[in-house]
């Protein structure tokens, strides 16, 4: 249920200086110093570019943790495919619109929000890097979102099923995988190492009950994806707010029997998109939850209370679906630190690992692809969309 309340006044109290312009006895400034003061904010955004290009160099970090690491890691370990994404790889691409609440343009100065329409290119997936795994194999979904306003800005939007994520960090996320991978001598995962993992990261068990219990719904189309990550809008005025969004189907949540996903076909919700689609539009509203004092923003594995104020900015219209092989989406590297002037994303690191990775998989493939790696997804083990 949705709390409604005036966003206006919910805002984050940004800190303002004042000068009393009743002080006179002020020194002459030095105009040697005022040049020097001029240089410091293009020093500054040396700085930040320079420590990004080291971190994903690998120039520094815990154990030495990048991008290329996590990655190879992903390229073996499951079943991954040359051509595909390192990650949820098997999905299919949909086209639709989005549309904004009047409530929107109130919370962000994002073309976004005041543009009455944008049509929208997404992708649907599943967690799995085997393009080919049936779709009741995990309990994790995903959604993707790209729109273009006629300003010429993108926002693009990447969210899943799970209410938080697996760890608070990257080097937990990457220890979590590897702990998880089979010994080649038994086919199974070290118990010993896992052990280890939760003792030093107990936010993953928190996740892994969720995975185990977590009912599983029938249809993408009654799926709720969620975006972990905080995000700041920023209003016309300056206020800032800091919010998560989740995208909250509007077809009813109807939960499948173990016998049922054990009986399902291996693509029964890409063909139920399809059936749903060739008979209506598929309608997710767009809701984004308001962070109180003392929540956390950096860290993706801890839920906000479901108590925190919520205002829906907008609508998703999901008209169609397409093959991921040729449809729009194939090309689309959806990091979500793509943002428009208005939203921008808080210093969590996952946030910005997930960029960095996206990044590094989305060059492999698009390689791989100009090679004629790709294989195209269907008739392997089934359709793969």
């Amino acid at each position: 249920m949705e709390t409604r309340y005036d966003p206006v006044d919910n805002t984050i109290p940004v800190a303002s200086h004042q000068l009393n312009e009743s002080q006179t006895d002020m020194p002459t400034p030095d105009p040697r110093r005022g040049s020097m003061l001029l240089l410091l904010p293009i020093a500054l955004i040396l700085a930040v570019i320079a420590a990004l290009f080291a971190w994903v160099g690998g120039w520094f970090g815990n154990h030495q943790l990048t991008p290329q690491k996590m990655m190879d890691f992903a390229e073996t370990s499951g079943a991954q495919a040359q051509g595909f994404r390192r990650a949820h790889s098997k999905g299919v691409c949909f086209a639709g619109t989005f549309a904004p609440t009047p409530d929107a343009a109130k919370l962000s100065k994002a073309r976004a929000f005041s543009q009455p329409s944008i049509a929208v290119i997404g992708r649907f997936s599943a967690s799995s890097n085997n393009p080919y795994a049936p779709d009741g194999a995990s309990p994790v979904r995903g959604m993707a979102v790209q729109l273009k306003t006629d300003d010429g800005q993108e926002w693009r939007i990447a969210m899943n099923s799970f209410p938080f994520f697996a760890t608070a960090t990257p080097q937990a996320f990457q220890a979590m995988n590897e702990a998880g991978k089979p010994d080649p001598a038994t086919g199974k995962p070290d118990p010993e190492k896992m052990k280890a993992v939760l003792a030093a990261n107990p936010e993953i068990g928190a996740f892994l009950a969720w995975a185990k219990a977590a009912p599983r719904s029938d249809s993408l189309g009654s799926t709720r994806f969620n975006g972990v990550n905080a995000f700041r809008l920023t209003d016309a005025a300056g206020t800032d707010r800091m919010v998560r969004w989740s995208m909250r189907p509007r077809l009813p949540f109807a939960a499948m029997s173990p016998e049922q996903l054990k009986a399902a076909d291996p693509n029964f919700l890409m063909e139920d998109l399809d059936r749903r689609l060739a008979s209506r539009p598929l309608i997710w509203d767009m809701v984004v939850q308001f962070a109180a004092p003392g929540d956390p923003i950096t860290d993706p594995s801890k839920a906000w209370p479901d108590t925190r104020p919520e205002t829906t900015i907008g609508t998703l219209t999901v008209v169609h679906a397409e093959e991921q092989a040729s449809g729009p989406c194939r090309d689309l590297n959806f990091d979500p630190l793509i943002l428009p002037d208005g939203i921008v994303g808080s210093a969590d690191p996952i946030l910005h690992a997930r960029s960095a990775a996206y990044s590094v998989s989305f060059n492999r493939r698009e390689r791989e692809i100009s090679e004629g790696k790709f294989a195209h997804p269907i008739g392997q083990n089934g359709s793969a969309r």
